[in-house]
């Protein structure tokens, strides 16, 4: 494999080899870097071993440096961390480390380079290259790494219960990095994963959900989640989303698969968008199907009515499971849940101005965002049905693009206020207000009065009049 350090990279690196070699510690780059530079991948951070004292290694390398970089010491970790031309370089010393069985937090003492590689969770990740002036670049390579790059592999340097024992994360980051890198995990090593996936539980939410999300952006994230269904870890960090799988028959009428559904809808919505929150919509969106499922003895099949409300109303509980934010973000995925089936039924029947109207209404700036999930959520492999539907989503925007006032209603305020009203009537904040706001929006979105101020204003003097409501003189 060709190794290619930027000419900024080695400026740096050649400075951190001089000062080791002046502290007669020596230093090396190991982990990320060293993997991202054989396969060609641009890297933001190097993280440099030393078997001495890595803060002040850094301390002696920014003297060196012009402009002299500002140091971040992080005692308690034992590094240090400086900041040239765009990279971070992280140093530390070399270490030994011991676990205790319910903590992923270990007892640290200083080691050898052998010490530090034996810690690292993967071959590929245990690869370090000498900064020493004599063999500048040389890998170090004790567990095959450089083998198992060239062949794709994820394998655990020691045995995999004791890596994934020690580190329960590392289950997580076996799979990401096999869908990020295409790579296959080794045999053995899934064995691993499989057989000490209970020990994810001393984990914290918000590190499992990090990994989680860093599949989610991967190209194509039905990868990952296969490999933590067939691992069995998805059922204990996932449960609802695990719920999903399985085909149940009746009469000999099946449903479809839904979890092999949802993946099929995230990886078709990675190829139109890198949004994680419309990413997120994608995974949830059929959340609720297994608690709407029921069998319809006269049609004789299954129906899952409702599954898109009572899925929006499972996303906050979700969400706060995983730590993931309860704000806008959240609100945005539970919109997306519960409108994914309203443009597809507007292509199923002759669609009036009105139906468009409040597709947009209820969509809002986020129209756009929904029509890329309703399109994703197309997985017939019928070539004629997947026609069809398409064609019924491009007409459909072509109706959203004529609808009068389109534009105004994707981000729809009423031109018609609350004080408007109360001001009109010498009314105090009431029902009342309420009624006649409802009746204004109800009759813009019927198109029985157009979308300007005249025209609102005439149908708050009508609608004030029905509640017995006088205008004010």
């Amino acid at each position: 494999m060709f190794f290619t350090i930027l000419p900024d990279e080695r400026r740096v690196l050649e400075i951190v080899g001089q000062c080791a070699q002046e502290m007669d510690v020596p230093a090396y780059v190991v982990g990320g870097y060293v993997r991202d530079r054989l396969l060609g991948r641009p890297t933001k951070d190097i993280d440099i071993v030393c078997v001495g004292d890595g803060i002040k290694l850094a301390e002696a390398v920014a003297g060196r440096l012009s402009p002299r970089p500002k140091v971040a010491v992080y005692s308690r970790f034992g590094t240090a961390m400086l900041r040239a031309d765009g990279i971070e370089y992280e140093f530390v010393g070399a270490r030994r480390e011991s676990y205790s069985p319910d903590s992923r937090k270990p007892e640290v003492e200083l080691g050898t380079l052998e010490d530090d590689q034996n810690r690292r969770d993967f071959t590929i990740n245990a690869l370090a290259m000498s900064l020493s002036e004599t063999d500048f670049g040389h890998i170090i390579d004790p567990f095959n790494g450089l083998e198992h790059l060239e062949h794709k592999i994820i394998k655990t340097p020691l045995d995999p219960g004791q890596t994934f024992s020690d580190d329960p994360l590392r289950m997580l980051r076996a799979i990401r990095f096999s869908n990020q890198l295409d790579f296959e995990i080794e045999p053995s090593t899934f064995k691993g994963i499989a057989k000490y996936k209970s020990r994810i539980h001393i984990i914290s939410k918000e590190r499992i959900t990090g990994e989680l999300e860093k599949i989610l952006m991967t190209d194509k994230p039905s990868v990952g989640f296969k490999l933590l269904f067939d691992s069995g870890i998805l059922r204990l960090i996932f449960p609802e989303m695990v719920a999903l799988q399985g085909v149940e028959d009746r009469n000999g009428r099946g449903h479809k698969d839904n979890f092999y559904h949802t993946l099929e809808v995230l990886d078709n919505l990675c190829r139109r968008s890198d949004n994680i929150w419309l990413r997120w919509a994608a995974v949830l969106h059929d959340i609720a199907k297994p608690a709407t499922k029921k069998f319809d003895q006269e049609a004789g099949g299954w129906t899952f009515h409702g599954h898109e409300w009572l899925g929006a109303k499972m996303v906050p509980k979700i969400f706060r499971e995983m730590r993931l934010p309860l704000d806008g973000k959240m609100e945005f995925v539970q919109k997306m849940v519960l409108l994914h089936l309203r443009p597809i039924s507007l292509t199923k029947e002759q669609v009036t101005d009105s139906a468009v109207r409040r597709l947009l209404f209820d969509a809002g700036p986020d129209i756009e965002d929904l029509m890329k999930l309703c399109e994703s959520d197309i997985t017939t492999k019928n070539p004629q049905k997947m026609r069809r539907y398409l064609e019924g989503y491009e007409y459909l925007k072509e109706r959203m693009a004529l609808v009068s006032q389109a534009d105004r209603l994707r981000l729809w305020q009423p031109p018609i206020t609350g004080e408007i009203i109360m001001q009109t009537f010498d009314i105090q904040p009431s029902r009342e207000v309420g009624i006649i706001k409802t009746a204004l929006r109800e009759a813009i979105l019927d198109g029985e009065i157009e979308n300007n101020y005249e025209a609102a204003f005439q149908r708050m003097l009508e609608e004030g009049e029905k509640i017995g409501l006088v205008k004010k003189d």
